[in-house]
């Protein structure tokens, strides 16, 4: 559940909770300490707190811990709901809101209205980024149509015939995820590749979760993330591909690498 693409591919059967975690862990730690290592070798100085003034009022701390260790929770037991029930997640995770909205208004009943108001559940629901969800769904809508009418089916079958490389496929769509939003790029995969030609937890989806899942940092626009950042430490384009992307493509030929290695 820590990347959108992974969640679609579990959702749809392509991968099991437990087999991901064993074949992914790995390879996702090396892809992050491969360029922590070199960072942390070019990086010299003092970090000076932040001396902006913010109006937030900082939370008793039983109230943070509890509402903290809630959502961990809630999203944890996503996949044990899915499992046991064979329900969609969703499920879960409306029924986890509904637990967390009958917490904190028992946390805070004994609140000012207007102090309660802010942190409440139909507060941050408020703040939802809905432009981004229509993106999605249009996003999803649009490769719905392709497979409908088989130009996926048709795609699929050029890579097979031309590049003839599983691992080489994978691995190019991982990195196109860079310049095209991965979450497309799975679903189009979803409808390019069967469960019949590639069952559940096979090599092909496993490592189609690691490359689209790490690949769109290789530049700043590969990932939501990254868009976020952009608009809120005011990075640069030119600056990222300058100073990250290599770093984001050592991890990710290093984590691909100790994956292929673990499939041997």
């Amino acid at each position: 559940m820590g990347d959108v693409t992974t969640t679609m591919l579990w959702i749809g059967n392509q991968i099991t909770a437990g087999q991901i975690i064993k074949m992914l862990f790995l390879p996702s730690v090396v892809c992050l300490l491969l360029p922590l290592i070199i960072v942390s070798f070019r990086l010299k100085g003092v970090i000076q707190p932040s001396s902006k003034n913010t109006n937030h009022t900082l939370r008793p701390k039983f109230e943070r811990t509890l509402v903290f260790c809630l959502g961990i929770g809630i999203l944890l037991f996503v996949p044990i709901f899915k499992t046991a029930t064979h329900l969609p997640p969703f499920m879960a995770i409306l029924f986890g809101l509904g637990v967390l909205w009958i917490a904190t208004e028992i946390l805070h009943k004994q609140k000012d209205d207007d102090e309660k108001d802010s942190l409440t559940v139909a507060r941050a629901l408020q703040r939802i980024d809905t432009p981004s969800i229509l993106f999605f769904l249009g996003i999803l809508i649009s490769i719905a149509a392709l497979q409908a009418t088989g130009q996926l089916t048709q795609l699929a079958q050029w890579l097979t015939a031309t590049v003839k490389n599983e691992t080489a496929i994978v691995t190019g769509i991982g990195l196109l995820s860079a310049v095209v939003d991965n979450v497309p790029l799975v679903a189009a995969a979803q409808g390019m590749y069967s469960l019949t030609q590639y069952p559940t937890d096979h090599f092909f989806w496993e490592f189609l979760a690691y490359t689209t899942g790490t690949g769109g940092s290789a530049l700043i626009i590969g990932s939501a993330a990254g868009v976020a950042a952009m608009g809120m430490e005011k990075i640069t384009f030119v600056w990222y591909l300058k100073k990250i992307s290599w770093l984001a493509l050592i991890g990710f030929f290093g984590g691909a690498g100790v994956y292929l290695l673990m499939n041997l």
